[in-house]
């Protein structure tokens, strides 16, 4: 079985795509307004943006970007610090991984 969709309630539904856009290689394929996008990942999952006031996800929720090797880790991290997000550099946990914040209000972590 496969998981086929996702949906995040976002407060900024413009710059939660285009953040995931940017870092993640993620296309919107369709959007209504500023309430709702339609985006896809290279393996065909879906993943929805819809807008709420309020965005209230537990401290440990997040979604994941897995990367080829730890260089592709430190490149996203670079990128993001050079764009003004607030991120401490990768760590080896349970995998070479690192947290940020996304424009809208959740967390995604990047790791190999």
């Amino acid at each position: 079985m496969k998981v086929n969709h996702l949906n995040l309630t976002v407060t900024d539904v413009p710059e939660a795509r285009k953040f995931l856009e940017t870092y993640f290689g993620l296309t919107c394929e369709g959007s209504r307004g500023n309430g709702f996008a339609v985006m896809f990942d290279d393996d065909g999952f879906v993943l929805t943006l819809m807008k709420g006031s309020k965005v209230q996800y537990p401290k440990t929720f997040h979604i994941g970007f897995p990367q080829e090797n730890k260089e592709q880790v430190d490149q996203i991290n670079q990128r993001l610090k050079e764009d003004g997000f607030d991120v401490e550099p990768p760590k080896q946990l349970h995998g070479y991984t690192f947290y940020v914040e996304a424009p809208g209000g959740f967390t995604v972590e990047v790791l190999c």
